[in-house]
């Protein structure tokens, strides 16, 4: 009998995500999310899970932009994805957060080792802070099954469904902009975390100046508004510049920004912002060159 019930329910077609307009899309159009350690590693809770197919179609949600907001709060996470009707699906995820004691316990061990604070500011995760989470008798990522808990408001009895894969995946994407995501989902803000590793933000903003961006010093006052202020001189005359040309490196600046949180656009943001530098940077090279030809005609 349960065979039959099996072909009978088989007869129903998939049921189908309505288009859900200004979603949240993931960066990542095939392949992994996230290229980090530390987003791989969220990843690996999600698919430990084994929940077949519907970690396929949530990576097709995300992908596809079904999400629509995502809010991050201390320990929680709330989404909603479009489905297949017509109001959106309440998602939440809450992870276990850490005690003061055990955070306290935690900034003995990660204060022994200064780079923390200084790679951490520079956006990225120490290699081995998890071993100092583990000496310590705790994880950073959720690692039992009482660390995360995951609820849609979806008919599907399948826990995480697809539109909780779909915020997973996200929020693992999410985690290649901030590291501190993570330490924010286990119960610890970035000023406090910062406090812990370095005991003062100032001093370990410093430190990262010092460690980290010596290449790109900070200037020591604000840059002039004023172009002729800011070049230093009065006249009208370009013949001083030197040698103009197209820089190297289109987009170098939003590089450097790395991607936005949670993008909602139809093309992925720097790709889009290379060629339109590229586009600006020859357009202001042929101004310039006009300008300097009629300067010196003139």
């Amino acid at each position: 009998m349960s065979r039959y019930r099996y072909q009978y329910y088989n007869y129903f077609p998939r049921s189908q995500a309505r288009e859900a307009k200004g979603g949240i899309k993931a960066q990542s159009k095939r392949g992994a999310f996230g290229t980090s350690w530390w987003a791989r590693r969220w990843i690996e809770v999600l698919e430990s899970f084994n929940i077949g197919a519907r970690l396929g179609r949530g990576r097709s949600y995300a992908r596809k932009g079904q999400v629509l907001s995502i809010n991050i709060e201390n320990g929680s996470i709330a989404a909603k994805v479009q489905g297949s009707r017509s109001k959106p699906y309440d998602v939440r995820i809450k992870v276990k957060t850490l005690k003061k004691k055990n955070w306290a316990k935690l900034g003995k061990s990660l204060t022994k080792q200064a780079i923390f604070a200084a790679k951490l500011l520079a956006g990225q995760m120490p290699d081995n802070i998890e071993e100092v989470f583990q000496d310590t008798g705790l994880s950073l990522f959720p690692n039992k099954r009482g660390d995360l808990k995951t609820d849609c408001s979806c008919p599907d009895w399948s826990n995480p469904c697809k539109h909780i894969a779909a915020v997973y995946y996200l929020i693992g994407e999410e985690f290649n902009r901030d590291p501190f995501l993570i330490f924010r989902l286990r119960g610890l803000e970035r000023k406090d975390l910062i406090s812990l590793v370095g005991g003062d933000s100032t001093k370990a903003d410093i430190t990262v100046a010092a460690e980290v961006q010596e290449d790109n010093p900070a200037p020591p006052e604000p840059l002039a508004a004023d172009p002729e202020e800011f070049w230093g001189q009065t006249d009208k005359y370009y013949s001083d510049f030197g040698e103009v040309r197209v820089p190297p490196v289109s987009a170098a600046l939003p590089k450097q920004l790395h991607s936005f949180p949670f993008w909602r656009g139809k093309e992925s943001f720097l790709p889009a912002m290379e060629e339109i530098y590229k586009q600006a940077s020859q357009l202001g090279l042929d101004v310039y060159l006009s300008e300097e030809k009629f300067t010196m005609d003139d």
